[in-house]
């Protein structure tokens, strides 16, 4: 009787959290710390450009990421497309405006002026990755249609010829990845550090 009595008789409390403790502790050790050490080194070692947030530098000091674009207001440097958030990683999005919405095309009709007017050219002639905002709103990269037509203008400021200026830009242009996807681009942070690097040589 005593022995069908310890057969039927609950388990202590300690039974079961030992194991659920115990398997709680091994999935911390190897999920938690295991794999991202592993994860982290083997980045660093492999790609220790991208793992880094693929940071550009100028005189060995850090002046940004090539993923992020950034507000080039002077008139020596080519400018990335329009952002709704300022260029703020923290607050990166979209307008999310539909093309029917009268605001946004306001918007675009201000943004081609405004172009317009500082490059000296007929407002037709913009390509539409300068007159509309990325979903981020920090994408670095433009089209070389769009970094063609600053040219004139940064070869003023700079005291250099078009020719010079072309040249650096064309140097800049990425092929579409394997050929097929994405279109030609060009970084504008990478153009911008190159034009620099000619002055500071």
């Amino acid at each position: 009787m005593s022995n069908f009595t310890d057969l039927n008789r609950e388990p202590h409390v300690l039974q079961l959290l030992r194991p659920a403790l115990g398997l709680s502790a091994v999935a911390l050790v190897l999920c938690g710390f295991a794999y991202s050490a592993v994860a982290t080194g083997l980045g660093q070692v492999l790609f220790p450009f991208q793992a880094n947030g693929s940071l550009l530098h100028q005189q060995q000091q850090p002046v940004g990421s090539s993923l992020v674009a950034q507000a080039f207001i002077s008139d020596q440097y080519f400018y990335a497309r329009p952002s709704q958030s300022n260029y703020s990683v923290i607050a990166m999005s979209g307008s999310n405006l539909a093309r029917s919405n009268p605001e946004l095309q306001q918007l675009i009709d201000e943004r081609r002026t405004q172009i317009a007017t500082r490059e000296h050219i007929t407002a037709d002639k913009i390509p539409s990755d300068l007159l509309t905002a990325s979903g981020s709103g920090i994408d670095p990269e433009i089209s070389p249609e769009a970094a063609r037509l600053q040219v004139a203008r940064i070869a003023k400021a700079r005291h250099m010829s078009v020719a010079q200026v072309e040249q650096v830009l064309n140097a800049h242009i990425m092929q579409p990845t394997l050929g097929l996807l994405g279109q030609p681009r060009v970084n504008v942070l990478k153009l911008n550090l190159a034009l620099d690097d000619l002055k500071l040589s």
